[in-house]
């Protein structure tokens, strides 16, 4: 006889929320990043906070003054012994949490890498024009990838190609570093260089100064007065 399966009855979506409550056990949303209210699962908290008076509280007592104050109690440390909570609005305070981060993200520096590229047979002209145009981006404070394009048969002179990374690194010793040594990547060979923490500063052209007159030697007025009576 094939055995029918039991059924203890009808099962409640979204877990064993209450009603008016956000959410179900942690884990069960991923768009939650912090447990709230009857989410969070531990016995007792650390309420911390300007609204609040600050210490370890049962969790049903810190949940009761989360409702008395029509606000949310929020875990923003799960990892602490006992685990840390603020009674705060949950959609306020993750509001706050993305300003900061944007905030964050704002004053992060932004790595800018600019490309120069060269041919395996590139001439004097050709690599004094680029290695002026890598010194600038450098002192801009952007990393230099540096690369030898090889075509076709052009592949047979990546020895040269590689000596002419390491010398256009060694020209900008004084501006970068080499962050990654010339490595051979299909039909490029490249070289990384990064920008050295304190940049040179760059010498002012000077501007001819005009030569100064000399001063007047002023004459006394005794000795004015003394040619004034001779000439009479």
């Amino acid at each position: 006889m094939e055995k029918k399966p039991n059924f203890s009855g009808p099962r409640k979506p979204g877990g064993n929320n209450r009603p008016g409550q956000r959410g179900g056990a942690r884990g069960k949303n991923d768009k939650d990043p912090y447990a709230i209210n009857e989410q969070i699962r531990a016995r007792e908290v650390r309420l911390v906070g300007d609204n609040v008076e600050q210490g370890i509280y049962p969790i049903d007592k810190a949940r009761k003054i989360a409702a008395g104050m029509e606000l949310d109690l929020i875990e923003i440390s799960p990892t602490a012994e006992p685990p840390v909570c603020r009674i705060l609005d949950y959609q306020k305070f993750l509001y706050q949490q993305k300003k900061r981060l944007k905030e964050q993200k704002q004053k992060a520096t932004k790595v800018v890498v600019k490309e120069i590229r060269f041919g395996p047979q590139t001439d004097d002209h050709d690599y004094n024009f680029k290695l002026k145009h890598a010194r600038g981006f450098l002192q801009e404070g952007s990393k230099v990838k540096a690369y030898v394009f090889f075509r076709g048969r052009s592949i047979l002179f990546k020895e040269q190609g590689e000596v002419l990374l390491l010398r256009f690194a060694n020209d900008l010793e004084d501006l970068g570093k080499v962050e990654q040594m010339p490595v051979l990547e299909g039909k490029r060979m490249i070289i990384m260089i990064t920008p050295l923490k304190t940049q040179p500063k760059k010498d002012a052209p000077k501007k001819d100064a005009a030569p100064k007159a000399a001063p007047k030697k002023e004459t006394p007025e005794s000795e004015t007065a003394g040619e004034d009576n001779n000439e009479a």
